[in-house]
Order: structure tokens, then C-alpha cells, then sequence
């Protein structure tokens, strides 16, 4: 009886085995708009990189999102978050890597310049990846939803949680979606173009996207609540920038759809 069970343990971690090996891991790196967020309040702010998963077959595909709230390219190296992922890459493994939103912010410890250290970080990213087996993808940022011909002076897209529906009242807007990241959204495809890299453009999928929906359909992608009418969010919100449940499926749904595009090789485990 002790031999049995012991070659069907054997057998168990054979299989194991076999089908650890069969698995490829997309981690995602970056900022709030894909980033892991807490949901013990039952905020209804989702990050996109918490809804990739359930477009590629988990068998095949793991999505391990280590994108966080408030991350530069330079302080997501920095704070040593970098170092993680490398130590968990495996050759093959895929590493999409989306920054910009708070390259942009004027703090010493998050600020970069595109055409120079923003330039630099995404460069190492992808050097890096390549160096321990991985295939980098890099993504420039997502669009803020800013329907008014100059946005709002904000020092920081973290503090819009601390909002209500009322602090967004007489916005004035127009029915075009206007930019507000400039250069940083050019940066990456530069960077990957240059270094031969994978490269989705995030930014140019959510304007097409937010366009199309116009200024009222756009809002129901982002954390536009009136007051009372999400309980987590007894006053209200008007945050552009982060997604809530909806917008962040919707947003990771075409991003895997592009993935799919430049890799044919993720297209057999693509799940509609």
C-alpha cells in the first residue's frame, strides 16, 4: 500500500511539474490605472492589470500585476519593486511595462523627462527583461478622460480619490477628448522602436475608445459616481484618471486584443 501511494505521490508531482512549466507569466508593471487595488472598503476602483486574466486561459497564462497606485518608472525602481519581478521571470515570461502617468508629476522622487531619464528607465526595463529571459512589452499610458480644453491644474492623480461629485461641479466640456501627457506618451514607442521591442499603444485604443463613448459614455468607464449612487461613495466622485469595474474590463479586454495582435504565440490562449 506504502509502495502505491507512493508512486501515485510521484506521479502527482511529476504532473505538477509539467504543468508549471507549461505556464507562462504576463506580469504587468506601472502605475494606478492597472494597478491591484484594496477592495476592502468595496470601492469600486478597479486598475485594467486586475482584469487581464480573465481574457487568456489561466491554464496557460498567469497574469501577475505588480503595478501600484502612484509609481514612476523611477520610483517603481527606487522602492525596489523592480528587483521583484526579476527575481520571479523565467525565461519566456512577458513583462508589459506602462508608465508615465506620475513621470509627469513635478515630485523629485517620481519626476522624469521624456527623451531623456523617462527615456532611460523604459530602456533598462526592457534591457533587463531580455537579460533574465523575458520578452518586455512596453505600453505608453492611457488617456485621461479630459473633455475640457485646458484640464484642471492637479498636482497628483492619487489625491482625486480624496474628491467628491461636488468638487467637479461647472466643469465645462467640449466633444473632444484632449490630451494631457504630451511627450510621455510618445516616449515609449520611440524607446521600443529604437531597442526593437514589443509595443501596444495604450494611449491611442483608450482615446478611440473614450471618443467614441463621448462626454457622457465616457463616464461610466471612469469613478464618476452622484452622490448615493454607489454606497462606498456616499458624496460622490469625479475622477478622470482610474477606472472603476466596467472601464477597467472594458480597457484590459482591448489591450489583450492588441497583445494577441503583436504576439501571435498568446493568440491560441485568448479567451473573448
Amino acid at each position: 500500500m506504502k509502495k502505491y501511494l507512493l508512486l501515485v505521490l510521484t506521479a502527482l508531482l511529476v504532473l505538477t511539474s509539467f504543468t508549471q512549466d507549461k505556464v507562462t507569466t504576463i506580469f504587468i508593471i506601472g502605475d494606478s490605472t492597472a494597478a491591484q487595488k484594496d477592495l476592502s472598503k468595496g470601492s469600486p476602483e478597479r486598475g485594467w492589470g486586475m482584469a487581464l486574466q480573465q481574457y487568456f486561459d489561466e491554464a496557460y497564462i498567469k497574469v501577475d500585476n505588480h503595478a501600484v497606485n502612484g509609481r514612476s518608472s523611477k520610483s517603481f525602481i527606487d522602492e525596489g519593486r523592480w528587483d521583484k519581478v526579476l527575481a520571479l521571470m523565467k525565461p519566456g515570461d512577458y513583462v508589459i511595462i506602462q508608465f508615465g502617468h506620475n513621470d509627469e508629476k513635478a515630485q523629485p522622487e517620481r519626476h522624469t523627462e521624456p527623451g531623456s531619464t523617462f527615456d532611460y528607465n523604459l530602456a533598462r526595463y526592457i534591457r533587463e527583461t531580455r537579460e533574465h529571459g523575458g520578452i518586455p512589452v512596453v505600453m505608453n499610458p492611457v488617456v485621461r478622460r479630459n473633455f475640457m480644453q485646458k484640464a484642471p491644474a492637479n498636482a497628483d492623480d492619487e489625491a482625486l480619490r480624496n474628491t467628491t461629485f461636488a468638487d467637479g461641479a461647472g466643469m465645462v466640456e467640449g466633444d473632444s477628448l484632449v490630451d494631457t501627457h504630451g511627450l510621455y506618451a510618445v516616449a515609449p514607442r520611440d524607446v521600443a522602436r529604437r531597442m526593437n521591442c514589443l509595443f501596444v499603444d495604450a494611449n491611442r485604443i483608450t482615446y478611440d475608445l473614450e471618443q467614441q463613448l463621448g462626454v457622457e459614455g465616457s463616464k461610466k468607464l471612469h469613478m464618476w459616481y452622484k452622490p448615493g449612487e454607489h454606497p462606498a461613495l456616499p458624496d460622490g466622485r469625479q475622477d478622470n484618471t482610474h477606472y472603476n469595474e466596467y472601464g477597467a474590463k472594458v480597457v484590459a479586454g482591448l489591450l489583450a486584443d492588441a497583445l494577441c495582435e503583436e504576439i501571435p504565440l498568446l493568440r491560441k490562449y485568448h479567451k473573448k
